[in-house]
């Protein structure tokens, strides 16, 4: 969870790790890590996109700005069962040593790293002394096949890469 959001308690999510947007109306959310008093579990009761990279959302429970700040920085998770199907959970170290192509650019390097954030991954791309950093986001990655390399949109992450700089 990004940040607060209005008077009502509402907050700004954007996902992790790589996965989509996944939050719907009537899905059980536990705050993570949790607070040390109140409720550790809630339900998602609205939820709108404005198609930029995070979700805006009213949980069960957090009714005030006040309690929308206490949960600011936290995570929400929610059972696996519960979670639309067919989506694709990427395993972050099982990334490592696929190689990364650029869809006009040719091939750019392996992911030696996978970089945390609060907002998206990050992959950390090396090839040779070379070293690029692709954002994990719909307009970089859109898509992550089981085997082969990993196509992406690296246009404005390039800079010098292709003039073997």
């Amino acid at each position: 969870m990004v940040k607060p959001h209005g008077k009502r308690g509402e907050v700004v999510t954007v996902p992790v790790h790589g996965l989509p947007a996944v939050l719907s109306e009537g899905l059980r959310v536990c705050v993570v890590p949790p607070l040390l008093k109140g409720e550790r579990w809630h339900t998602v009761e609205s939820c709108s996109s404005d198609d930029r990279e995070g979700q805006l959302v009213s949980l069960s429970g957090v009714s005030s700005l006040d309690a929308a700040s206490k949960i600011r920085g936290r995570y929400l998770l929610a059972a696996e069962a519960d979670l639309p199907e067919g989506l694709d959970l990427l395993d972050a170290e099982g990334l490592c040593g696929r190689e990364v192509a650029d869809a006009q650019a040719g091939p750019l390097g392996t992911i030696a790293e996978v970089m945390c954030g609060p907002a998206n991954d990050v992959w950390v791309v090396r090839d040779g002394g070379r070293e690029l950093l692709l954002p994990v986001i719909d307009s970089v990655v859109s898509e992550v096949p089981e085997a082969g390399p990993i196509t992406v949109d690296a246009t404005g992450f390039l800079g010098e890469w292709g003039s073997g700089a």
